[in-house]
């Protein structure tokens, strides 16, 4: 197994709200983050805010309100292949919460495919590898 680097760099961290147009709005209209794609209605709403550079910050509606310990979900880096990046977390000892998988984001305003897996880091934390090359 080689030593390089298996991701391409951040790509997103990912947040669950509870006042999601307040929050969209403090990202977009108070820090200058760009919307790049967004999908869903009510309380499955989600957006993904450009905040330069290729890296974004992923807003779900539908969490609870703030208690101080913030509401980050996950880590995603991007990756050229979401299965060998997957395959080489689970030898350093990460654990499979989901295996590697083709989606499509019914976003706006085109449809978004991606291939993503996830996995649990030797301290618990929640990463996403994310292959695609639009986002």
């Amino acid at each position: 197994m080689t030593n390089q680097c298996v991701t391409k760099g951040f790509h997103h961290a990912a947040m669950k709200v509870a006042d999601y147009d307040a929050v969209v709005a403090f990202y977009r209209d108070g820090l200058g983050f760009t919307e790049k794609i967004s999908w869903g209605e009510g309380d499955g709403r989600a957006i993904m805010l450009d905040a330069g550079n290729g890296n974004y910050l992923e807003v779900f509606a539908g969490g609870q309100p703030a208690s101080g310990d913030g509401h980050v979900m996950h880590l995603a880096f991007r990756v050229a292949n979401c299965d060998e990046a997957l395959a080489r977390a689970v030898a350093a000892g990460a654990r499979v919460t989901m295996e590697p998988k083709d989606v499509t984001i019914p976003s706006r305003p085109e449809p978004t495919p991606v291939r993503i897996a996830f996995c649990a880091g030797l301290a618990g934390e929640i990463m996403e590898f994310f292959q695609n090359d639009k986002t």
